[in-house]
């Protein structure tokens, strides 16, 4: 499994159509590896469709989302850097300072 690297700051996953049946793609299942086993979950939204992780190597603040509504569960993940001025703004209960 790839780490995140310090110069990525989107990954987009996709689901590709295989003999008629969706497939995740690598990017997609490497996003959930990160989050099932390097990143850490901080909060969830409400409505349960974003969650917010921080990767303990660097600090940095990452966004699960499924930007595809128009998709089964919102179709295949998207992991989004967010700087601590971002995290505040989409989860003010949390302070980025608190996971340094």
């Amino acid at each position: 499994m790839y780490m995140i690297e310090q110069t990525e700051m989107l990954l987009v996953g996709e689901w590709k159509l295989v003999n008629g049946v969706r497939v995740a793609d690598p990017m997609t299942q490497r996003i959930y590896e990160l989050i099932s086993n390097e990143l850490q979950k901080v909060s969830a939204s409400s409505d349960g469709w974003s969650v917010l992780y921080r990767d303990s190597r660097d600090g940095r603040f990452w966004e699960l989302t499924y930007p595809q509504s128009e998709m089964h569960g919102g179709g295949p993940p998207t992991l989004t850097h967010l700087s601590e001025q971002d995290v505040v703004g989409k989860y003010p209960s949390i302070d980025p300072k608190k996971y340094q």
